[in-house]
This record gives C-alpha cells, structure tokens and sequence, in this order.
C-alpha cells in the first residue's frame, strides 16, 4: 500500500516543513489542494509548478495528484444549466490536469461538492446529462495529459449529487473514458447501505484512488471505523493505488492526526500479516 498525506492538513505550515513532516512519519506521496498554491490554476506559474515538485522530491515524496479541484473558486461547476458555466468547467479541468502533471500527479479526485450541487427543481437526469456534456468535453485532453479524473461519492449531508458509488458508476460507464474512473472515501461510504468492504469488492474494476478517514471527520484510528475489514478488501481486490489521508476535524493536532493515522493503518497491515 502506497500512502499520502492531504496538503491541507498542515494549514498555514511552510511546504517544506510539511513535506519534511510527512515523510518523516512514513508517508512516500502528498495530494495537493490546488486553492493551497492560488486562488486559480492559472495564477500557479511555471516556476511555482517546478518548485512545488522539487520542494516534494527533495523530501523523498511523490506529489500524486490533486483534489477539492473547484473548491474555492467562482463561475465553475460540473451540473450547472448554463452552457458557459459548463463549457468553463471543461476548461478548467483541464488546465488542473496540466498542473497535475507538471506536479507529476496522475490522479484528480473530483468531490468540490458546493460546484456540483443541483440547481433548485433541477432532475437528477438534467444534472446527469450536464455533468456528462463538461466531462465529454474535457476527458479526451485529460487523458492525453496522462491524468485520471476520479469521481468521488460524497454522502447526502454534503451533495444532492453522485450520493453513491452505485450512481457514481453510472455515470462513469456513460461517459465510456479510460481517464474516468471512481474514487471511494471512507466518511462518504458511511452513508452507504453496504459495508465499505462491499463496496470496495463490488466496484473495484473502476477504483484508482482511495482516502482515508473516519465519519467522524478525523483521521483513520481516531473514532470508531475498524479499518481491518477495508484493507482486507482492498488485499482480496489487490488494490495497489494510493491510500491518502484526509481529514477535516484537526482538534487532536496536526502532528498527532498526521502521524498516527499512518501508524494506525500500517499496524492493521501488520496484523494482517
């Protein structure tokens, strides 16, 4: 199992001292927040893209994607009505992809639920058919670019849209792209009415990248989510992508949540033998 820290995690920390941090916990990758490096994809210079990834390698961590992908920016979003706003959206895209892989990333988890919201009255199958026309326009550049785009199921308490890997998979197999596969998240699946085991199992053909948490909003080993019986899912399907850990609840500490949610994991591997 391959393992990488979210970015955000380290709040205001220098890159450096946060890049140093994970690798000296274990952690070999980082998943970066574009809104981490600018307010938009195009304010992130070439020279930042190359010092980002050197400040990466130069602690012996691979930068394997990115995530939140429209979180905190204006006039994008994956389901909206207009015709603009979603041909926008495909652009947009796919400059993140470019930055992705100059960062050398493979992967870009779509969650950013706010700018994939229904509109009020909206159908399911319009919202459908407007994330399908953004992402036909964009999927056949960002798979040129060598990128992943990774949908992600959020739960209902956070999105009115792409609420299970069951509907998330739907989608996937419509849009017929190689660079459109599904990402699972350990909060998200909570909320699913099959175990994350199950659902690991029934969908792994289109899993490419995972995160780790708890439904408390911790880190994976700060509340009651036994994670034994996902990574015993994630070995039976051979799964050999990335394990990232995201969190959004820091009230133990940056450094605690950080180094004992790898410790947490790799003990549960060990005891697994």
């Amino acid at each position: 199992m391959k393992y990488a820290i979210c970015n955000e995690t380290f709040g205001d920390w220098p890159r450096e001292k946060a890049f140093s941090f994970a690798s000296e916990c274990g952690y070999t990758g980082v998943e970066v927040a574009p809104f981490t490096l600018a307010p938009e994809v195009s304010a992130v210079s070439p020279a930042l893209r190359e010092q980002v990834r050197s400040e990466a390698e130069g602690a012996g961590l691979e930068i394997m994607g990115l995530h939140w992908l429209l979180a905190k920016t204006e006039g994008y979003h994956l389901t909206s009505s207009d015709g603009q706003t979603r041909k926008r959206t495909s652009t947009y895209l796919i400059e993140l992809a470019k930055l992705c892989r100059d960062l050398g990333g493979e992967i870009m988890v779509f969650g950013s639920p706010p700018q994939r919201n229904r509109e009020a009255g909206m159908s399911l199958e319009s919202a459908t058919d407007n994330a399908v026309d953004v992402l036909t326009a964009a999927l056949p550049a960002i798979e040129d670019l060598g990128v992943t785009l990774a949908l992600e199921p959020l739960s209902p308490k956070e999105t009115d849209f792409l609420t299970t890997a069951a509907e998330t998979v739907a989608l996937i197999e419509r849009l017929e792209s190689v660079a459109c596969r599904l990402h699972l998240d350990v909060k998200a699946m909570a909320s699913e009415t099959k175990s994350a085991a199950d659902l690991i199992r029934q969908y792994a053909s289109y899993l490419v990248h995972f995160h780790a948490n708890d439904p408390n909003l911790q880190g994976p080993g700060f509340g009651d989510e036994d994670f034994a019986p996902i990574f015993a899912a994630l070995r039976d399907v051979n799964y050999c992508g990335w394990m990232s850990v995201e969190v959004f609840d820091y009230e133990p500490g940056i450094e605690r949540l950080v180094r004992e949610s790898l410790s947490y994991m790799q003990g549960i591997v060990v005891q697994a033998g």
